[in-house]
């Protein structure tokens, strides 16, 4: 008769150390940082990050703004984010609340505003 470990079975171990992952490349540190802060730049050559904001633009928690070389920005869409571009810096910032009603279909933007 075997005796029958107490343990469960169905979890296994990889072998090997974790990799840590930095705040800025997690998608949940970035948004918390973002939404703590305002807004944050992100360096022109950063790609990692850029698709992460880019996956977030996507989902409608932030919007990203290119800084041209003049000091202007200009609004990304996630049709243009997407290609994360490593010619300009950008900056991510959260949303106001004009924005997320922009991005609902009509019917819902009037509901949205009467209960507000």
């Amino acid at each position: 008769m075997e005796s029958r470990n107490a343990e469960p079975t169905n979890v296994l171990r990889f072998p090997g150390a974790r990799a840590l992952s930095s705040p800025r490349r997690d998608q949940r540190s970035l948004m918390d940082a973002v939404y703590a802060a305002g807004s944050l730049p992100i360096d022109a050559l950063d790609r990692a990050t850029k698709a992460i904001a880019t996956r977030l633009t996507i989902f409608g928690f932030v919007v990203l703004d290119e800084v041209q070389g003049d000091g202007t920005v200009r609004r990304l869409r996630p049709s243009e984010a997407i290609h994360a571009s490593t010619l300009h810096p950008w900056r991510i910032s959260k949303p106001s609340s004009r924005y997320a009603l922009e991005r609902l279909p009509a019917s819902d933007a009037d509901l949205f505003v009467a209960n507000a």
